[in-house]
């Protein structure tokens, strides 16, 4: 039967694939048609399953025809000569765990799982396989991509493909340890981060057979998309070592959570990677600035990693870490610029004054500006990723305290039984002062400082974002609803923000959004009256400029009371039912959005109108749930 399945695959292949040679060299014209080898595939497969049902043949020969019988299906799909045997090959490697270990289970109910060696062993079979089929991977890439593809790409899918052709062996026979899993998701990852980033390969490294080599050297893709300048791309091996090491941190391959000293090393070799990463890809010709900043992502990755993992002297030296970051950020920005300025300048001294000179000192401007715009996105991604981070801690030891404090009352029993409307109603203030109790608690263990180094980051994040607003988008006035719910990242504390708690968490957002438009308002206001008249710098009483701000600022002072009475409500959530005040500014909004233009104030004035209704309708529900409790 194998040998018969061998020769119908060897007969088929070369009918379906060299057909050119038996036809008269008439490739256009097919020979054998696919619908055949579909059919003569489930016919083997069926004539396979039926011979076993009889006991006729045994395990392995099942498992051999039914990958034959399956590879010639792949030349339906892939014009490479060599399909059939690859794709044999491939499944004869890949299918043991599918086919072989689970007749061998069904037919002995005693017969163990795979052993660990020969999990291994299956999983370099695999490899070798996987190998043995690159050039089959790289006709397919090439047929994806139209070109040829790279040796990161190609290195990529392989180790893509190993991955998941191993899956099986995890799955069916080391789904209870927990190291082959991890293993098996880094190897996944591993070839995911060589398909994104496609780093150069040495040559050493890479291998070229005769095929790949000749469709590399093709004078046809040099005729059409002619000789294109390769940028170097040697950094993102450092991107991937980085992402590799968080990974293995995550599925703790890396013991960091157990050893400080490897935490520190681990820390420090995360932004050495990141630092070094950055500085090359992004900021290449501001040479200055490469080693600001790499100390900068090794103190972002210490102080992310030492507050996640904490050492018993990091909660001392943490605060420092953080507030030598933020005063790199100043120098840093300023730096950047004051240097290639004053460098460009040196050199106008020296050969005088030019056009070519006046050009050169534009784009090395235009450069300076675009550098100093990553930086500014470069800090507030830091700064975001440490509020997030303060957020997490703080938010997971309310959650502890909370369960302690349940804990507590559902231990004592008692009067708390006969009481639970009243227990009910007393939740949120049994919150406020968990959470603080829970800022007490970290000010005697010597965290308190968490807090105020969550408030400064969220408050310098929100700031830098509000800065590329007005350097990238000219201070869109819809770009502060995407940015104002960074302000949900503060925290109560007890220096900055002491009053502040979980039930005003809504009120920072809110007074952003109102005061970013109201100042955008006016602003927008006096640039017209100022820029947009034909009356230059002067404004005539009783002129269309002096009307157009007498008419706006007034609407915008209509829109103020709805906004103003809202955001005391978001702050305390405290209002009498009978209080129409919130509906008694709806006129005054609804008049500045028709009237008004400018388009700031209709955008007040509609979320002034929104903020009366919800404030109304929150008003209502708190009204009636506190008439159920009485």
């Amino acid at each position: 039967m194998v040998t018969h399945a061998l020769l119908l695959c060897y007969i088929e292949d070369r009918f379906f694939n060299y057909s050119s040679i038996y036809y008269y060299g008439m490739e256009d014209d097919v020979m054998y048609p696919s619908y055949m080898v579909i059919l003569t595939s489930l016919i083997g497969l069926a004539v396979v399953r039926r011979l076993f049902a009889d006991h006729r043949i045994g395990q392995k020969a099942v498992w051999i025809l039914t990958c034959l019988y399956s590879a010639k299906l792949a030349m339906l799909f892939l014009s490479s000569k060599s399909i059939v045997w690859v794709s044999a090959a491939l499944l004869l490697a890949v299918s043991p765990p599918l086919l072989l270990y689970k007749m061998c289970r069904e037919k002995s109910k005693s017969a163990s799982k795979m052993k660990p060696w020969q999990g291994y062993a299956h999983a370099v079979v695999v490899a070798v396989s996987v190998w043995f089929c690159r050039e089959t991977i790289f006709d397919a890439l090439q047929w994806w991509h139209g070109r040829p593809p790279s040796d990161g790409l190609l290195l990529g899918s392989c180790i893509v493909l190993i991955g998941l052709a191993c899956i099986p062996i995890v799955a069916f026979h080391f789904s209870h340890v927990l190291s082959a899993k991890r293993s098996l998701v880094l190897v996944v990852a591993t070839g995911c981060m060589f398909i994104l980033m496609q780093p150069p390969m040495p040559m050493t490294w890479s291998y070229h057979s005769d095929m790949i080599k000749a469709a590399r050297q093709s004078a046809d893709d040099i005729s059409i998309y002619g000789f294109m300048a390769s940028k170097p791309t040697w950094p993102s091996w450092l991107l991937i070592v980085s992402l590799l090491l968080i990974l293995a941190a995550a599925t703790s391959l890396i013991p960091i959570k157990y050893v400080v000293e490897l935490r520190a090393f681990y820390s420090i070799a995360m932004g050495l990677a990141l630092g070094v990463y950055i500085s090359a890809e992004f900021f290449l010709q501001a040479a200055v600035l490469h080693a600001l900043i790499v100390v900068t992502l090794v103190c972002a990755s210490v102080f992310v990693i030492f507050t996640h993992f904490p050492s018993a002297s990091s909660t001392k030296l943490l605060p420092w870490v953080f507030a030598l970051l933020v005063a790199l950020f100043p120098v840093t920005y300023l730096l950047e610029g004051q240097v290639r300025i004053k460098n460009d300048l040196n050199e106008n001294v020296t050969w005088g004054w030019d056009t070519r000179e006046e050009d050169k000192k534009v784009t090395t401007m235009l450069a300076i500006e675009g550098a100093r715009t990553s930086l500014l996105g470069l800090y507030a991604a830091i700064f975001m990723l440490i509020a997030l981070l303060i957020k997490f801690e703080l938010t997971s030891l309310l959650r502890e305290k909370f369960s302690e404090r349940s804990g507590q009352s559902k231990t004592q029993g008692g009067a708390r039984g006969i009481f639970p409307t009243r227990m009910r109603l007393m939740q949120q203030r049994r919150a406020t002062s968990i959470q603080s109790f829970a800022v007490e608690k970290m000010s005697e263990e010597g965290a308190a400082w968490m807090p105020s180094v969550g408030n400064v980051a969220t408050i310098m994040c929100f700031a830098i974002c509000l800065i590329l607003n007005i350097h990238l988008s000219g201070g869109s006035s819809q770009a502060i609803f995407f940015l104002a719910p960074i302000l949900l990242l503060l925290n109560q504390d007890s220096d900055l923000l002491s009053g502040f708690g979980d039930k005003q968490r809504y009120f920072p957002v809110t007074v952003a959004i109102s005061t970013y438009l109201a100042l955008s308002s006016l602003y927008t206001v006096w640039e017209e009256v100022w820029f947009g008249g034909n009356t230059g710098w002067g404004v005539e009483i009783g002129g269309r400029e002096w009307f157009f701000a007498v008419k706006n600022l007034a609407l915008l002072i209509l829109t103020a009371p709805g906004h103003i009475i809202f955001n005391r409500y978001v702050w305390s959530y405290t209002t009498k039912h009978t209080d129409a005040s919130p509906m008694l500014t709806v006129p005054l909004s609804f008049a500045a959005v028709i009237i008004t233009d400018v388009f700031q104030v209709r955008v007040l004035g509609v979320l002034g109108i929104v903020y009366s209704a919800a404030q109304y309708v929150i008003s209502r529900q708190q009204y009636m749930k506190g008439l159920r409790y009485i």
